[in-house]
């Protein structure tokens, strides 16, 4: 059983997904980040940077108790224990993980400025943050848009855990001051992605956490 520590964030929704595709037996522990509940001692003794998503995996290493925090690094876990969406040979695994990368470390944290400074753009000293961010997230957007045009999925032919990671990023573009239909290679590989039944449960288990639909519950 893999206890999850998540709101409805897109990087909740990455190890939504993932849970889903791999057919893991998971519970929710909705972190409601609204109200502050990401500060709590017991959130923190899990997740000690105070950022939603973290797991406990109660049939970790050794067959007990082992947890988690940074979700590139939680799908990595689950991909190696459930030897899925993450290629085993050596430089089929190194593709995936630079992209899982790329996403952790600049196309995750540059649209989520964008998002940020997009409703503020008309704010006193905002306009050149708005700027900034926005152009990023637009030519990040490029970067994805040059790699799905040698390439069906980001890591390579098969769907794979980089994939997982990026996808919840790309939803709600407006939200960026990014158009889809600017990337053609980008949106054949999203609406691709979008199929997937996990993705679209995912989506659905991330609605009802943020309802309140879900308290502590299982999936």
């Amino acid at each position: 059983m893999i206890d999850v520590y998540a709101w409805s964030t897109m990087n909740a929704r990455k190890i939504y997904i993932m849970l889903e595709e791999t057919g893991l037996p998971y519970r929710i522990h909705p972190v409601n980040i609204t109200k502050g509940e990401q500060f709590k001692p017991e959130f923190l003794a899990i997740s000690p940077n105070n950022k939603t998503p973290a797991i406990i995996d109660r049939d970790g290493p050794g067959g007990g108790d082992y947890s988690l925090f940074e979700s590139g690094a939680i799908l990595m876990y689950l991909a190696d224990k459930t030897g899925r969406l993450l290629p085993a040979g050596p430089a089929a695994r190194s593709t995936v993980i630079q992209w899982l990368m790329w996403q952790m470390g600049d196309f995750g944290p540059m649209l989520g400025q964008a998002e940020h400074f997009v409703p503020r753009r008309d704010q006193s000293g905002m306009a050149a943050a708005f700027d900034h961010f926005v152009e990023d997230a637009n030519r990040l957007m490029g970067v994805i848009d040059g790699r799905l045009a040698e390439s069906e999925y980001l890591g390579g032919d098969v769907y794979s855990v980089a994939d997982i990671a990026t996808y919840p990023w790309c939803q709600n573009p407006e939200r960026r001051c990014v158009r889809h239909e600017d990337y053609p290679n980008f949106k054949r590989w999203f609406d691709l992605v979008a199929t997937r039944p996990a993705v679209a449960r995912a989506d659905e288990i991330a609605a009802r956490v943020r309802s309140g639909a879900i308290a502590g519950g299982s999936e």
